[in-house]
């Protein structure tokens, strides 16, 4: 029986959530798959040349399962593995999935920290990648966009400036709430993550209109293309390409 699309999507997004995203870069560097993450890793860099700084960078995506989470977690892991240190913080505070990924508990998190429960610091976890710090969701709160939108999340990234040398944002995507617009103004930079024969024109389009009138940098777009043969074991297939400029589609 076919499974119909939506569900097949939903369900691999569920997936991620209790199982993380799958880290080629770190488990297979000389993959060709981790190559193309060290380009895209490069090309966000030509890109940000031109601004005044770039130093904390948003991965997003029009909507869910279109891979920000793969993109993000991995390009995080490729700065590490160049001698950068790297502080990841999944912002994403209704499907988190770093936690998941990097095999850690989520009792304890961003939105504790944006609570006022616990130090910044202490939220802060070393992984099993050098040079790569992250920290996790926690707890689902019942206002994300409230927490994200405040000056503890202001003050967290001025924090994060200081002690680390790139600061990934993993947020949620852009037409599903109004997380990302709200962090605009924090960040240096935007990826937009899509995904071949899934992202709709129409939704792209709206995507990249919305992050203009939020004024948002946009340094490029990531294509994750599938592929229906799998990977050399990995059990998917990726492919990235990089477009400059807030025109990319």
């Amino acid at each position: 029986m076919r499974i119909p699309f939506f569900h097949k999507h939903y369900k691999e997004d569920m997936t991620f959530q209790t199982h993380g995203v799958r880290l080629v870069t770190y488990a297979d560097p000389k993959h060709v798959v981790s190559e193309q993450f060290r380009t895209v890793r490069t090309n966000i860099e030509f890109a940000g040349a031109a601004l005044d700084k770039l130093q904390v960078v948003m991965f997003t995506s029009a909507a869910i399962s279109e891979g920000k989470s793969t993109v993000s977690n991995n390009v995080a892991v490729a700065w590490a593995q160049s001698g950068k240190r790297v502080l990841l913080i999944d912002a994403d505070l209704r499907r988190p999935t770093v936690h998941a990924t990097f095999d850690l508990l989520n009792t304890d998190g961003l939105t504790n920290v944006l609570a006022g429960n616990v130090k910044v610091e202490d939220a802060v976890k070393d992984t099993f990648v050098p040079n790569l710090a992250v920290m996790n969701a926690g707890p689902v709160p019942p206002n994300p966009s409230e927490l994200l939108n405040s000056q503890k999340m202001a003050d967290l990234l001025a924090w994060a400036r200081e002690h680390y040398d790139i600061v990934v944002l993993d947020v949620p995507p852009v037409l599903a709430v109004s997380d990302v617009q709200v962090l605009v103004p924090e960040t240096d930079g935007v990826v937009l993550v899509v995904r071949m024969e899934h992202t709709l024109k129409g939704d792209l389009e709206r995507t990249v209109e919305v992050l203009r009138m939020a004024h948002a940098k946009v340094l490029g777009v990531v294509e994750r293309v599938h592929s229906k043969h799998g990977d050399r074991g990995y059990g998917y297939g990726y492919g990235y390409g990089y477009g400059y400029g807030n025109d990319s589609k």
